[in-house]
């Protein structure tokens, strides 16, 4: 049962870094920014940080079925 716990408490943590990330003054810090390439930098970091959570995710689950 150790590896349950285990899995649970890092995923609690992915989800708590994840509200920091998305939900937080930090967001704010890339509104006016401008764009690149015309894609405005507030949409790159939304996606950006979005599938990092999806790719941790998955990287927390894979390991944890070795």
């Amino acid at each position: 049962m150790p590896r349950a716990r285990l899995l649970r408490q890092r995923l609690l943590s992915l989800f708590l870094a994840a509200l920091l990330l998305l939900f937080s003054p930090l967001v704010l810090q890339f509104q006016g920014l401008g764009n690149w390439f015309g894609v405005p930098i507030l949409a790159l970091y939304l996606f950006g940080v979005w599938g990092l959570i999806i790719v941790v995710a998955a990287w927390i689950v894979s390991r944890s079925r070795d």
